[in-house]
């Protein structure tokens, strides 16, 4: 396994959507990383591959001199030839093993998962990570459908490898996922959209600590007390 579940504590996914210009989403990715994030995605699904290749280099430059992993959505060409730390790849894009051939055994492979069948599929093909979802309704995928949260303490129950939540997470709705056995969360417009991106950064990344942790040990994969996460 290449991921440390503590690295995923607070994983952000960037959305240009909010951002006038490259220079703001850049320093919006900055404010992240400087509000505690410490995996972050990078995904453009509407850029041409030469833009891409650009902003690709540029953000694993930029990961790399703050200590924090890069992450490509979906494109393992471009993950390897900018040097990225690793790729995130859905149900219906490259099949995780087909990207382990081409990336190694070195580099990161995130899978998003919606139950438990997808999630032991993934492990089992050499995922280091699960993104799991959608925990709630989003705005940025709009035919993601959130999974129930019984679900989520399923999956994490299955499998070996850390799990993170992803989809419409706030830090108002975020305690909902205690008790999930979750090591961390994704959050995408919630931090992006914040006017101070690294103060919003920070408030859900402490809440996660609280609630991620060891979660063979118990409810919760953390040291705080919480009920059993609530099925829906």
């Amino acid at each position: 396994m290449n991921v440390r579940p503590e690295q995923l504590r607070l994983y952000a996914v960037t959305d240009r959507a909010w951002s006038p210009d490259t220079e703001d989403f850049f320093r919006r990715i900055g404010a992240a990383i400087d509000g505690g994030a410490t995996f972050v995605q990078l995904r453009e699904k509407h850029m041409s591959r030469e833009n891409f290749l650009d902003e690709a280099r540029r953000f694993v430059a930029l990961c790399r001199s703050r200590g924090v992993v890069s992450i490509i959505n979906d494109n393992v060409e471009i993950a390897i030839e900018v040097g990225a730390d690793g790729v995130h790849v859905g149900q219906s894009d490259l099949a995780c093993a087909r990207a382990r051939a081409l990336l190694g055994p070195d580099k990161i492979i995130g899978v998003s998962a919606h139950n438990v069948e997808e999630a032991v599929a993934a492990q089992a093909a050499g995922a280091d990570y699960l993104g799991a979802g959608a925990a709630f309704v989003t705005s940025t995928k709009g035919d993601a459908r959130p999974i129930p949260h019984a679900m989520y303490r399923a999956i994490t129950d299955a499998v070996d490898i850390p799990v993170v939540a992803i989809g419409g997470i706030t830090e108002e709705n975020m305690a909902e996922l205690r008790g999930c056995g979750l090591d961390g969360v994704a959050v995408v417009s919630s931090l992006f959209a914040a006017q101070d991106v690294a103060a919003a950064a920070g408030r859900p990344r402490r809440n996660a600590v609280r609630f991620a942790g060891a979660r063979r040990a118990g409810c919760l994969r953390g040291t705080l007390g919480a009920p059993p996460c609530i099925a829906e």
